[in-house]
């Protein structure tokens, strides 16, 4: 019998994937994050009231799908922050710094020229099972 390698994880609780890709992905003991927007995962819709709103609805977008693999914020080892403005920085690192707790993931942090549906941030991650 062959081990499964990889299962895709999907959750309602977080926005469907807007193109052919999975929302997570377990292999070999990691989950991989595909990268959040601020979608409402009800309408589909980009969240408003700009970056701070935005932020919010990604963090929570990351922690539906880390939900839905059954582990806990805590499982996240490495993020990856997405800026559609550098000079945001502040005000996002504020909000990802509510979920995440000492020892905090590691991260890279980058300014884009642009993001699907004009978002002004998108995150992604990997956590371990």
């Amino acid at each position: 019998m062959v081990e499964e390698v990889k299962k895709a994880i999907a959750t309602d609780l977080a926005p469907d994937a807007i193109g052919p890709y999975s929302q997570a992905v377990v292999a070999h003991g990691t989950l991989y994050l595909s990268g959040q927007i601020g979608l409402d995962p009800a309408t589909a819709e980009m969240v408003e009231g700009g970056v701070g709103p935005q932020t919010r609805r990604v963090m929570e977008n990351l922690k539906a799908v880390i939900t839905g693999a059954g582990l806990a914020m805590e499982s996240v080892v490495k993020t990856t922050v997405y800026l559609k403005d550098m000079s945001d920085f502040l005000e996002i690192n504020a909000i990802y710094g509510e979920y995440f707790k000492e020892p905090y993931p590691a991260r890279a942090t980058v300014e884009v020229a642009s993001l699907p549906k004009g978002a002004l941030v998108e995150i992604d991650g990997v956590a371990v099972l």
